[in-house]
């Protein structure tokens, strides 16, 4: 019996990080830019609001900030569309602009020090809020006397024991579980003799004992769906990582990485540190956002981003681990001191040490006009009971909601089917809190060193909203950030059939879009560009 239940936990915690459990048949090329009735998948119209919308129209340059965890500036497909500041580009080590950043040509990092160093990994943040915590309420019981806010705190921290224990249970199973998977999988590529099996070699293989039965079980599975040896044995290497930072890293009490830094961490208000170095040692996720928003279209290589005439400010922000909030809110006042109209957020976490500082930023960034994008996150759960930080949502120092962020927009993930699958799995949802849905599966995108791959994830959804959100606001600039969030949210394609989530109780659950959204439906960029040129012209009669 506990082989069993072991070997069922061994498939759930597998299939998600391999596969993510979405359709493993292929999309047409570029299809998060496709159209439904032209070319039959869950695609946003970019490229037919292109062909009978936009030609001969003039449009404006929009800088879109990407904050995340770098961007490759020199990249074939981004070289053209990076931002850079021109009054502070030449390596002079004086701030020639005057703006407090020295130097910062394409952006800021606000994960290194002067001296050019960086941080690679980090906890999550619930293990730095137990780090901070436990000294003082690991000996305390509920019985224990304490005042109204030692009592919140505490109630608090239980909160946060019990999660870091399920996050920590899961990583080592998952580390114990790939590193087995992957040295049963050497083992077995080693007994059949090349370096890239094929699906018939282990379809002829024999496997030994329990371990290797069950991984060729697992292999033949992968690539029955795709057979590429080399993709598969990828993953499974991403995955043996993963888990290895998850332990090594993330949810490590002894490690902290913010001395590198260099400064004040608990002066949340201190601005002015970090270096200008915005690739940094792991540039692949913002890379990959940024390709989705604005790689150039019209060179003939790589990919097509959905806006066609942005300038992508890179903001390092995120490491491997948790987001910092101090980190966040700098990035966010950069931004918008530097002339952003939308931001990019692919980036969530479970807990926030310092909310406040992060809806201080927010607020300026809304008094300057500036949409913010959020990724809902990735975890498949409704965001209305499981809040994911940072959201729209101001609140006190006691947590309680003080109103929220009006030019904000959270996404979800879509694929390109237009079925009961068509959320995809791993994607949360909310009916209130999350706004969108956008694609989020297969994207094809722009990766360090002039390469390409396919990603999955709300982070992608995400940028192809931001992208549709440049794209209006570079044709229609008139219309200020509330307006474009409402041209985007008013113009949805509508989901009639219902669709597949996972309930609270782990259970999928076949749900209509309206109650996983507040539209209903899946950003579409032909619609709203129409939306967009029809508020526009009411705004010119108005005047």
């Amino acid at each position: 019996m506990a082989f069993w239940k072991l070997r069922n936990a061994f498939f759930i915690i597998l299939f998600p990080l391999l596969s993510f459990g979405q359709a493993k048949d292929t999309p047409p090329a570029n299809w998060f830019n496709l159209d439904y009735e032209r070319d039959g998948v869950m695609g946003i119209s970019t490229e037919k609001a292109y062909d009978l919308l936009l030609k001969g129209k003039k449009s404006t340059p929009v800088i879109v900030a990407v904050i995340d965890g770098g961007v490759d500036v020199n990249h074939e497909d981004l070289k053209d569309v990076i931002w850079i500041n021109e009054k502070d580009s030449i390596a002079t080590g004086t701030d020639e602009d005057g703006n407090g950043y020295i130097n910062d040509k394409y952006g800021w990092n606000f994960l290194g020090n002067a001296d050019g160093e960086n941080v690679h990994y980090d906890n999550l943040e619930v293990t730095r809020l137990v780090r901070k915590l436990e000294p003082k309420y690991v000996s305390v019981l509920p019985t224990t006397p304490m005042d109204g806010e030692e009592r919140r705190e505490f109630s608090e921290y239980q909160k946060m024991v019990t999660y870091y224990a399920s996050k920590m249970q899961e990583a080592r199973f998952g580390q114990v579980s790939y590193t087995g998977l992957k040295r049963a999988v050497d083992t077995m590529v080693a007994r059949i003799g090349k370096e890239k099996p094929t699906p018939a070699d282990f379809d002829k293989y024999k496997a030994e004992g329990d371990l290797e039965k069950m991984a060729l079980r697992i292999v033949k599975k992968e690539l029955k769906d795709e057979p590429d040896f080399g993709k598969f044995y990828k993953d499974l290497e991403d995955g043996v990582e993963h888990f290895n930072n998850q332990v090594n890293y993330h949810l490590n009490k002894e490690y902290d990485s913010r001395s590198i830094v260099g400064d004040d961490y608990e002066n949340s208000h201190e601005r002015y540190y970090g270096n200008p170095d915005v690739v940094g040692p792991d540039a692949d996720h913002g890379t990959h956002v940024a390709g989705i928003i604005g790689a150039t279209r019209n060179n003939h290589i790589g990919i097509k981003g959905v806006a066609d005439n942005v300038r992508i400010m890179a903001l390092r922000t995120v490491p491997d681990g948790d987001e910092r909030d101090k980190d966040v809110a700098n990035s966010i006042r950069y931004a918008v001191e530097n002339g952003a109209k939308v931001i990019n957020m692919s980036f969530g976490k479970a807990f926030a040490k310092d909310k406040q500082v992060v809806d201080d930023a927010v607020r300026f960034a809304l008094e300057h006009d500036v949409l913010l994008i959020h990724a809902a996150g990735n975890e498949g759960q409704d965001n209305d009971a499981h809040p994911n930080f940072p959201n729209r949502n101001y609140v006190d120092s006691l947590g309680i909601n003080k109103g929220e962020a009006g030019a904000w927009i959270e996404v979800g993930a879509t694929q390109w089917k237009n079925d009961g699958e068509l959320v995809a799995s791993f994607s949360n949802y909310g009916r209130r809190s999350v706004d969108v849905f956008a694609p989020g599966v297969a994207i094809h995108s722009t990766m360090p060193g002039s390469t390409y791959e396919d990603q999955q994830g709300t982070s992608m959804a995400s940028p192809v909203v931001a992208g549709l959100a440049a794209l209006i606001r570079s044709y229609y600039p008139q219309l200020p950030a509330l307006e474009v969030k409402r041209v985007i949210m008013q113009s949805v394609t509508r989901v009639d059939q219902r669709v597949k989530v996972t309930g609270p109780d782990g259970r999928n659950m076949r749900v209509s879009m309206n109650d996983i959204c507040v539209t209903g439906g899946i950003v579409n960029a032909y619609k709203a560009l129409q939306l967009a040129e029809q508020k526009a012209s009411e705004l010119a009669k108005q005047k």
